[in-house]
């Protein structure tokens, strides 16, 4: 059974071709896991990507995509996927730049470039000279900083909740005890000692009755029956065994023989 990705054919001397026709404007050629890539001249993309457009038949661009590098001076590579619908070959295109030098937009060659730069500027802080809507596109209005690059923290510098009190969602400092969680040190068999929105509304199990102090009998006298069963117990019967005499060898051991002489 083949596999179930889609087959991109592989055509010999296509990096060849495409590189004696970007001329000066390639820096590099990768081909590497079966994929092309092209670095080129920031300032030459526009005319990098109407040769590739028009003259080496890469006709849809499929993404923009952003990669941070922090230790670069140019930080920031921006990735353009190319496909060719005629070919069935797919292309990348590479250009570096950092938090200043802003990159050529191509909106007015791919019209979808427009939504794709917005996302590369609004994850990265990379700038697109030309696009005339550059604007975030997937974080919220008065979002500070930019969450792909890596030195964004994970928590973010803001959080935002509802309040009951003001009646609207609110954004407030990043409170951490420690880091990525909060600990309030609770047994989770006794339960939270606060209470949760909605648990107020509940009502309080009634609570049980004292358990009737049980009776008990420290006496033997005390049989729980009564004087009368008192009085009672304390009789005996007639065949009772008798008590012997004091002056009587039984009950003080074995007689010794002059004793019985």
């Amino acid at each position: 059974m083949g596999h179930s990705a889609p087959k991109i054919a592989t055509i010999d001397g296509i990096a060849e071709e495409i590189g004696v026709l970007l001329g000066s404007m390639l820096i590099e050629t990768v081909d590497h896991a079966d994929e092309l890539t092209f670095i080129v001249e920031r300032d030459e993309l526009v005319n990098a990507m109407v040769a590739l457009r028009d003259m080496a038949q890469y006709q849809q661009l499929m993404e923009i995509a952003g990669v941070d590098y922090p230790d670069r001076p140019e930080r920031f590579e921006v990735a353009y996927h190319l496909l060719s619908v005629t070919r069935n070959h797919r292309i990348r295109v590479k250009v570096s730049t950092d938090e200043d030098r802003p990159v050529p937009t191509v909106t007015h060659l791919w019209p979808v470039a427009g939504w794709l730069e917005r996302e590369v500027f609004d994850m990265y802080g990379v700038v697109f000279d030309g696009n005339t809507d550059l604007r975030r596109i997937l974080t919220d209005y008065g979002f500070k900083g930019h969450p792909q690059r890596k030195d964004f923290p994970l928590t973010g510098y803001v959080e935002l909740r509802y309040s009951e009190e003001d009646k609207r969602v609110v954004y407030e400092p990043v409170k951490l005890a420690q880091d990525f969680r909060s600990f309030d040190f609770m047994s989770p068999w006794e339960g939270a000692q606060y209470v949760l929105p909605g648990d107020e509304k509940a009502v309080a199990p009634a609570a049980p009755d004292a358990a009737p102090t049980p009776k008990v009998t420290e006496k033997k006298a005390d049989t729980g029956a009564g004087e009368a069963a008192n009085q009672a117990a304390k009789a005996k019967s007639d065949d009772a065994p008798t008590k012997p005499a004091a002056t009587a060898d039984e009950g003080k051991g074995a007689a010794k023989p002059e004793d019985k002489a």
